[in-house]
């Protein structure tokens, strides 16, 4: 699909990797961005762009930011265990607002459905895990509602004629980033930069890709994948543990903390300790990673800590 004199919608775009699709494709597109602001931020946008506050699992909301006027649809907007203490509110509204928006872009004729969804749908998976893998046992409720949404996305683009682009994104990091690993480490040696803790053991290892250069693959895909359905993992071929992230973001702020542990083989319930995503397919259509993982978190980090100092 050309990326150029369409009317885009954007939801979730006053995040991370919102606005810089954002910025990306406002110079040569129409750009609607429709975000609640919980974690995003206005500040973050382009001129040229146009912010509707919205709640995308409301149809009333959702009617008046997906119009006839639009060609394609960047679905962006995802609550995670950051928004929620209650999984089943993540999942129950994660799908909703989907299926919501899948509904709307039906009923006025959209042409494109993007959707952005998560490695976390692979759960523990041999690596690196190619898009084609089955079966899918995700172990987290924000793993499993990625998984119920790529089932919605799949159903439209089958059988309501919209061609449709879902994408299983690595870990993703750049500025204006909040409430992840590099921006989380910084955080805590700014206020202390004598000892750092870690969850669980530091050897959790996964693929980063930095957001400019995820934008870059989203556009790609979408221009030259001309499937009813184009699924396509994000990533690096290289990965990062914590413990490096910890090296790397205490290298930058030039300290050399201790380092303390919770304990266990993962952060949280339901982390994936392990992951890297296979990109060979990515890597077909003619898109490579232009830096490793490590450099990929040594930039962000960088420019999160510009922000954050």
């Amino acid at each position: 699909m050309d990326l150029t004199d369409q009317t885009v919608v954007i939801t979730g775009g006053a995040g991370l990797i919102g606005s810089h699709l954002a910025a990306r494709l406002a110079p040569d597109n129409e750009v609607i961005v429709a975000d609640d602001l919980s974690k995003g931020d206005a500040d973050r946008l382009p001129d040229d762009a146009r912010l509707v506050v919205a709640d995308v699992t409301d149809p009333d909301d959702v009617a008046d930011v997906v119009t006839e006027d639009v060609d394609i649809v960047f679905h962006l907007a995802a609550y995670t265990d950051t928004n929620y203490a209650d999984p089943r509110q993540l999942f129950e509204e994660n799908t909703e607002m989907t299926y919501t928006l899948l509904e709307r872009a039906d009923e006025v004729g959209v042409d494109g459905f993007v959707f952005t969804s998560s490695s976390t749908v692979y759960g523990e998976a041999p690596r690196p895990t190619p898009e084609d893998y089955a079966p899918l046992e995700p172990i987290s409720e924000y793993g499993a509602s990625k998984l119920a949404d790529e089932g919605l996305v799949s159903t439209y683009a089958h059988s309501y004629d919209l061609q449709a682009w879902t994408f299983r994104f690595a870990n993703i990091v750049g500025p204006h980033q909040r409430g992840n690993v590099i921006p989380d480490f910084i955080e805590k040696l700014l206020d202390d930069p004598e000892t750092l803790t870690i969850l669980g053991d530091g050897r959790q290892e996964k693929s980063y890709l930095h957001v400019e250069d995820c934008v870059d693959a989203i556009c790609h895909v979408v221009t030259h994948a001309d499937a009813p359905l184009n699924t396509y993992n994000l990533g690096s071929r290289t990965t990062t543990s914590v413990n490096r992230i910890a090296d790397i973001v205490s290298e930058e702020m030039g300290i050399d903390p201790d380092y303390e542990y919770t304990g266990g083989d993962r952060g949280w319930t339901g982390d994936v300790p392990k992951m890297r995503l296979s990109i060979e397919k990515l890597s077909a259509l003619g898109w490579e990673p232009p830096e490793s993982s490590d450099d990929a978190v040594r930039r962000a980090a960088r420019q999160l800590l510009d922000e954050l100092a």
